[in-house]
């Protein structure tokens, strides 16, 4: 079976940038695409460019839609730790010329939109239960 041109452009790119695993890109892309239908279903069936920021929150929300309280640890075991990392992979990805990208995008659009304890850690901490008092 020979492999898709993305799987193609995530070799050539794991190969100069071994920073994060081919998982990572694979669903990097399952994001991209869960936040375009997102869009499109809000903007009348219309596609348009989505920004690092709406893309952060699709990523984040697919992550805990498929992965829960796992997200953390596999977002981690990807080489994913903060917001910015998700930038570079699809700086990354616009270098290899799969991804499109327009005059006005940054990787500074990706910097600091969410911190990922807080995004994939606090949902699943117990929540602190009010001190009992003791009657006496």
């Amino acid at each position: 079976m020979q492999a898709l041109p993305y799987e193609h452009a995530i070799e050539a790119i794991v190969k100069r940038d071994p920073r994060f695993h081919p998982a990572a890109y694979i669903f990097l892309k399952e994001a991209l695409d869960f936040t375009l239908k997102k869009i499109m279903e809000s903007n009348e069936g219309r596609a348009r460019h989505v920004s690092g920021a709406e893309l952060l929150h699709g990523f984040r929300d697919l992550a805990l839609q498929q992965f829960g309280p796992m997200s953390s640890t596999l977002l981690n075991e990807w080489g994913l730790h903060t917001c910015s990392d998700v930038g570079d992979m699809v700086f990354l990805l616009i270098e290899e010329q799969v991804f499109g990208k327009q005059d006005s995008d940054t990787k500074q659009d990706f910097a600091d939109v969410y911190s990922f304890d807080e995004a994939f850690v606090l949902p699943f901490q117990p929540q602190s239960a009010a001190p009992l008092s003791h009657k006496g």
